[in-house]
């Protein structure tokens, strides 16, 4: 994985005030970084310099024409295709704006299903084979 560069202070206060008082919103760090996520589902985030939104495709096609947005990188070539990475001198009205849109996109998206948690039961110790007997 390559070294990622820790997202700046002001840009995690700005995110925090972009966040909207939701009661489905649940913030938790990913790889590092502050996301927020509905249903199980990341619906915003920040990577390094960059403050993140997930939009359905005219949410996407609309931002994209605004100079400085892009489609989210996390690694070069490697799109995450819902994602698009909000221009960095967005004023905080604009950035409220999109979240509260990535929040109403994603909240409609089927709720992702929580991974099955591992059994706490401890296994029985395996058994040792017999040792082999010489004719």
């Amino acid at each position: 994985m390559p070294s990622w560069r820790k997202s700046p202070p002001e840009l995690i206060d700005f995110f925090d005030k972009a966040l909207p008082d939701d009661p489905r919103v649940e913030r938790r760090q990913m790889f590092g970084y502050p996301c927020a996520f509905v249903n199980g589902q990341m619906f915003t985030g920040l990577h390094q310099e960059s403050m993140i939104v997930r939009l359905g495709e005219a949410g996407r096609a609309t931002l994209l024409r605004t100079k400085g947005a892009a489609i989210f990188e996390p690694m070069p070539g490697r799109p995450m295709r819902e994602y698009v990475a909000l221009p960095p001198e967005m004023t905080s009205q604009s950035a409220k704006n999109w979240v509260a849109q990535a929040l109403s996109y994603t909240a409609a998206l089927p709720p992702k299903k929580k991974p099955a948690k591992k059994s706490t039961a401890k296994k029985a110790p395996a058994k040792k084979p017999a040792p082999r007997r010489k004719a």
